[in-house]
């Protein structure tokens, strides 16, 4: 939902979150930003950086459930913290899990 004249300003801001604070991070360990108004949780697994963005009810809080989800599913789909080459063989398989759990929930809040 960015339009597309602010998406470069993000990905150069998180590349630069990332390159500032991820060095020397466990996996998993979260860490929380924010920036014009949104939050940003992120965190390491394995090779790969996860940035979960959000604003409104969306905070920090929220954030941190939804990235502990993701870090999961990747984890089950990968059986390890991934590679960058695992984390690209399973791509598809990740995104269809994480498609399920969306699906899941948002038919669960609609019952």
């Amino acid at each position: 939902g960015v339009p597309a004249e602010e998406r470069l300003h993000w990905r150069s801001f998180l590349v630069k979150l990332g390159a500032d604070n991820l060095k020397g991070v466990k996996n998993e360990e979260l860490l929380v930003a924010s920036h014009k108004s949104v939050y940003i949780v992120y965190t390491v697994l394995g090779d790969v950086s996860i940035y979960v963005v959000g604003k409104d009810e969306y905070d920090e809080l929220t954030l941190s459930e939804v990235i502990y989800v993701i870090t999961q599913a990747i984890r089950d789909v990968c059986g390890k913290p991934p590679t960058e080459r695992l984390f690209l063989d399973k791509y598809g398989k990740i995104c269809l899990c994480l498609d399920e759990i969306v699906w899941k929930v948002g038919k669960k809040n609609t019952l």
